[in-house]
């Protein structure tokens, strides 16, 4: 219970008048914890695997709540998420998972060292697996980036 002492006439024989407000202090206490909390939690919702990334200037559209990655690295290892699996077990992987859905997204993540022929490959086993729904991965870019890179006739630093 909150009191107020502003009034002046109050003696010594009266009660304290109530005073209705509310005490905000408490909820700005919580608020701030669940701030704390989400900053620390977001950057762990994210795929962690070192993908070097090709870049792309297409619109970004809005991913879902639970994405389902499915990376393929410099070493043309497979993973989803960050459990690496091996080719032959990929589409029975996919299948086990909780949301075994074949209607949902496959975000296909690959770095860019890997040959075209082996992104094909592991979109074929998608295909072939009953998972039509894929969608490629890149990074943002900036529409001057858009170039080749083989246009530029400045010598420039080495290229992998």
């Amino acid at each position: 219970m909150a009191v107020s002492l502003a009034d002046s006439d109050l003696d010594d024989d009266s009660d304290f008048a109530e005073a209705h407000e509310i005490n905000v202090t408490p909820f700005i206490d919580v608020m701030l914890v669940l701030l704390i909390i989400f900053m620390v939690a977001a950057p762990l919702s994210t795929v962690d695997l070192p993908v070097d990334l090709p870049t792309s200037t297409a619109t970004p559209q809005k991913k879902p709540d639970k994405p389902t990655y499915v990376s393929i690295k410099p070493d043309l290892a497979v993973a989803i998420g960050e459990d690496a699996v091996k080719r032959v077990d990929l589409v029975r992987t996919l299948d086990a998972m909780a949301d075994a859905s074949k209607d949902r997204y496959i975000f296909l993540r690959a770095d860019r060292a890997v040959p075209y022929g082996e992104l094909m490959d592991v979109l074929e086993i998608l295909r072939a697996g009953g998972y039509s729904r894929i969608k490629l991965v890149a990074l943002e870019g900036v529409a001057d980036a858009a170039a080749p890179q083989g246009a530029s006739s400045a010598p420039g630093p080495e290229r992998r």
